[in-house]
């Protein structure tokens, strides 16, 4: 047996075990930092630390405040919240408890968090703030099951009038009772770790599904000390590097995040503000972060409208290096490839280090200055985006797997990773291609299932364990998976032709730099169009350079110029395509597509049915006159 199949197969049961041992071995060194806030409201944020000793006081306090508040094993505890480092402890704290998670996204609406808390049966929530509670309280008729809520920012979170006695605590009072409990029953965590066996549920994470009420999966303790120690097997990450974390927790991806960190005993910087990704890159110096494609595509536009606000010479500057960074990836990941070595041509080389000079090492600096790698995953990036990222010294490592398989499934091999693919699978995943193209996945990162959803589950999940994607994708001989699309959303036109519309998005993404969000549309259709929303801050920077300057967005996506400038980038990229993948018209949005919505999952992902039944006047107007075959 290799040392990699030893390390997963001897796993211990679970991420709270994981936790105890990581603690005891390293207690004093840093496990995260996090942003407070400057008293006065202005100036930056003042980063703060904890050692993982301080990390296990307060999730052993927390853990032990459940258990006082009759939390039971496997009952599930709810969190409503952002991105910080009390999501993390709070986890961690219900895990030990033997309890599983319930993941509720902050911007889930009241409607679909009561649901989530009632079909979850959830016994506690823990919310952010004041704004969280109110959606509980106006729904709390729905949510018998629902005995406690537990505030982590008590500003204007009181207990109110009418509320259940105990109802509303703040999470400084959990601490606070379990530390009491503690001190009379000291063993009481260690003996609820210690209970725990590798099947039992650990988290409940509903998936923002594009119809219907979302279903929650039922990822069991295993799937998350599997996860740990895979990721730690690849040697992508090491204990002295630095996280920088800001992806949503609720999410799977942000989730798998916070296993590894725990199996590796690297710091992480927690911060899920957004708005603050750029602020904070060059505070926290991250030597790896994971990001989703659409962070990638803002850099590159926001570089892309700076060089061009600086004057002509200057953007010419920018195409000729982004030309260069991808000509370089290519042929030194081509090099790779064929032969163990990266190297590149003299001359490209020479072109390379030139460049690199006048833009790379300002790109680099941007991103801290000392980033080895990113990982990209929940949706496509563009290759064409990957390609300049490489050739910028910005290392994308693209990888790939879904809620139900617990997030990462394939990832790309630090050197060897190819650009356009999401590598090679995780030690002990498998994969195989079904006969019309969908990935199959089977192994200990699968799910349980999908709760108080049997048929669901046996639609996806075959008896002897493969697990149906829903995704298509293609293998290479030496292991490399490739995703075209999703299967339910591939395009068949009247004339009888298939088109993967994520990969003309994509290639448009690369082509455009002013495009935010776009839609391909052309299912049962003699022709394909496009919906297309833009930048806001690219798209309004050109305007001011272009007569236009004063206009709010939606005037300016209205105005003509605007029109003939998108159409130039729509027929570069039909000059790429097949003929019937080419986009014979667009539309301009009024404005840009997003979460609050309903258009974007709060990972970014586009959801198809919405944006075309929210738009479908301005796709039918398209077709108009056209006779369809």
């Amino acid at each position: 047996m290799s040392d990699t199949q030893n390390l997963i197969e001897n796993r211990p049961p679970s991420v709270a075990t994981l936790f105890v041992q990581r603690v005891a071995a390293t207690p004093d060194a840093e496990a995260y930092r996090y942003p407070v806030p400057a008293a006065s409201g202005q100036g930056p944020d003042d980063w703060k630390s904890l050692s993982w000793q301080e990390a296990a006081e307060r999730v052993y306090a927390i853990a032990a405040g459940l258990i006082e508040l009759g939390v039971r094993s496997e009952e599930r505890v709810a969190l409503a919240s952002a991105t910080r480092v009390e999501w993390i402890l709070a986890d961690l704290g219900i895990l030990c408890a033997g309890a599983a998670t319930t993941t509720v996204y902050p911007q889930t609406n009241a409607e679909e968090s009561a649901y989530i808390l009632a079909d979850s049966e959830s016994r506690v929530l823990i919310a952010e703030d004041a704004a969280q509670l109110a959606k509980a309280r106006e729904r709390r008729a729905e949510l018998p099951h629902l005995k406690h809520v537990i505030v982590i920012d008590e500003a204007g979170a009181e207990p109110a009038e009418g509320d259940p006695d105990g109802w509303v605590l703040s999470l400084a009072a959990l601490e606070a009772r379990g530390a009491d409990y503690l001190a009379k029953n000291p063993a009481a965590v260690k003996e609820r770790v210690e209970a725990i066996t590798s099947d039992q549920l650990a988290t409940l994470i509903y998936t923002s599904g594009t119809t219907g009420r979302p279903k929650g999966v039922r990822l069991p303790h295993d799937n998350w000390s599997y996860m740990a120690k895979a990721i730690a097997s690849t040697g992508l990450v090491t204990k002295d590097d630095v996280q920088y974390l800001w992806l949503p927790l609720a999410h799977v991806f942000g989730k798998v995040l916070t296993s590894g960190q725990i199996e590796v005993g690297h710091v992480t910087a927690v911060d899920g503000r957004v708005d603050k990704i750029i602020e904070n890159l060059p505070v926290v110096q991250p030597t790896y972060m994971a990001a989703v494609p659409r962070i990638f595509e803002k850099v590159y536009n926001g570089v892309a409208a700076k060089a061009r606000a600086g004057g002509g010479a200057k953007y010419k500057i920018f195409q000729w290096a982004a030309g260069v960074a991808r000509e370089y990836a290519k042929e030194s990941q081509d090099n790779y490839r064929r032969t163990g070595n990266a190297s590149v041509s003299f001359g490209l080389t020479v072109k390379h280090k030139v460049a690199d000079a006048l833009v790379y090492s300002k790109l680099r600096e941007a991103f801290g200055g000392r980033l080895r790698a990113a990982v990209s995953g929940s949706a496509a990036l563009s290759p064409e985006i990957g390609f300049f990222f490489a050739g910028a010294g910005i290392h994308i490592l693209e990888g790939y797997g879904l809620t139900e398989s617990s997030a990462a499934s394939f990832v790309n091999p630090g050197e060897a990773y190819r650009t356009g693919t999401v590598g090679k699978p995780l030690p002990g995943c498998e994969v195989r291609i079904a006969d019309d193209g969908e990935i199959l996945l089977r192994g200990p990162g699968i799910m349980e299932g999908y709760h108080k959803l049997p048929e669901k589950t046996a639609e996806v999940l075959e008896s002897d364990g493969w697990f149906h994607t829903g995704d298509i994708g293609e293998l290479s001989p030496d292991g490399y998976l490739k995703i075209t699309d999703r299967k339910k959303d591939l395009i068949k036109t009247s004339g009888g032709k298939y088109i993967a519309p994520a990969e003309v998005e994509g290639q448009f993404k690369a082509v455009c730099p002013f495009v935010s969000n776009i839609l391909v549309h052309g299912a049962d259709r003699n022709y394909c169009t496009a919906l297309i929303a833009l930048d806001e801050a690219a798209i309004l920077g050109w305007a001011a350079e272009n007569g236009l300057e004063g206009k709010s967005y939606a005037e300016v996506v209205a105005a003509p110029q605007t029109e003939q400038l998108v159409d130039g980038y729509v027929q570069r990229l039909n000059g790429t395509l097949q003929r019937w993948q080419t986009i014979k018209k667009f539309r301009l949005l009024p404005r840009d597509l997003d979460i609050e919505h309903g258009e974007l999952t709060p990972s970014l992902k586009l959801k198809r049915p919405v944006v075309e039944r929210e738009y479908k006047d301005l796709i039918e107007g398209m077709y108009a006159g056209a006779r369809e075959a």
